[in-house]
């Protein structure tokens, strides 16, 4: 008899955890749409599924994949967006509860916490979490309930050490939250390093196709914080659609492919960029002169990932300029997609924006790094004429 033998993560996740459809045998399992499910004679459910809203097996299929991706043995829920998973965090909280969060965020996040998280009755601080002794400084032992990091950090891409982090939130009483999107499972393993909760916005890089709204949360623990964001997402009606699973799970399975050759475009631009005479800095955290290099070296897998900003000389015309004049990359939000994304932040994120108004981000999809590069390079000349 063979030896039982253990897959890669790689293998596992580009056949889906190999799972055959056990009616039809096909390789790809069926969307699943009912909204509502049979019961038996005496008004159980034996299949495990009771109405659509708070759970359906094209979901479960796909909570399974990235499970196994974040080694969650608490296991993964999908939400309906990256916001609607990341504001039940903090939903699952109590009022009054005292929260930290990254100073440099997730724009759309950073704001839902200062307004209507504030709102919710949470105590909100917000710290430089990339240097360990201001979040020391700024978490309360006993108050504490969460500490939110994103690391690296959207769109200076600074670098927290999450198990410095996990350390100091442990210490408190608090659990660890890592918003790992722009790292990826391919990157970093938040919980490994010692998080309770990693959260993606799987619009991003886990999809990659630019297609799907969605986000996920994953725990190193099933506990009653766990199970109350599970009511929660119940609740609210927070749940993925099935057939925005299908194509999530359906991106999942090109993921290490895809997040490989970003990465290795990302690095490539990065160095390239870094010798521009009319780029002022580049912020990427491969980079020996970033910052969080080495932290990031550390702590992450397989490359620094595919998303990297410029600082352009001239300042925010310049910038917008560049931006106005590429004719490959395309002017548009998100990240994570296999088309090449470029933006002007501070213009996007507005008063209080902790971006500089020169800095362009740029999202690397999976294109020639040489064609990225060229257009870049004729946009940031054509700018300055």
């Amino acid at each position: 008899m063979a030896e039982s033998r253990t897959w890669s993560k790689a293998s596992m996740t580009a056949q889906a955890l190999g799972r055959i459809d056990p009616v039809t045998r096909a390789i790809v399992p069926p969307i699943h749409v009912a909204s509502t499910y049979i019961r038996d004679p005496d008004n159980a459910y034996s299949s495990g599924f009771i109405y659509g809203r708070p759970d359906n097996a094209t979901i479960r299929d796909t909570e399974a994949v990235i499970a196994m991706l974040e080694e969650a043995q608490a296991g993964a829920l999908l939400f309906s967006s990256g916001m609607a998973a990341a504001t039940a965090c903090f939903m699952a909280l109590e009022p009054g509860d005292h929260v930290v969060a990254s100073a440099v965020m997730y724009w759309a996040l950073r704001n839902w916490l200062v307004t209507e998280g504030a709102r919710w009755g949470l105590e909100v601080e917000l710290a430089e979490t990339d240097d360990l002794a201001k979040l020391r400084a700024a978490v309360r032992p006993g108050r504490t309930k969460l500490v939110w990091v994103e690391t690296p950090s959207n769109p200076l891409w600074t670098i927290t050490d999450i198990a410095g982090a996990a350390e100091i939130a442990h210490a408190a009483g608090a659990r660890l939250a890592v918003d790992s999107t722009c790292a990826s499972p391919f990157h970093t393993r938040p919980l490994a390093l010692g998080a309770d909760i990693v959260m993606h916005a799987a619009t991003k890089i886990l999809n990659g196709h630019s297609d799907v709204i969605a986000g996920v949360l994953a725990a190193r623990e099933r506990d009653a914080y766990w199970e109350r964001i599970g009511r929660i997402r119940s609740g609210s009606g927070a749940i993925l659609g099935p057939f925005e699973a299908y194509l999530l799970n359906r991106g999942l399975k090109t993921f290490f492919v895809r997040a490989a050759a970003q990465a290795r475009s990302a690095a490539t631009l990065a160095e390239r960029l870094s010798h521009h005479p009319l780029v002022a800095r580049v912020l990427y955290p491969g980079l020996p002169q970033h910052p969080g290099h080495d932290v990031a070296a550390r702590q992450m897998e397989n490359g620094f990932g595919f998303m990297l900003s410029v600082q352009v000389k001239g300042g925010e015309q310049a910038a917008i300029g560049t931006a106005a004049n590429i004719r490959l990359w395309k002017r548009a939000t998100s990240l994570g997609g296999v088309e090449s994304l470029i933006e002007h932040r501070a213009s996007i994120e507005g008063p209080g924006t902790p971006c500089p108004p020169d800095l362009l981000r740029l999202s690397t999809g999976i294109e020639d790094p040489g064609d990225l590069y060229a257009d870049l390079d004729e946009a940031l000349s054509a700018a300055h004429r």
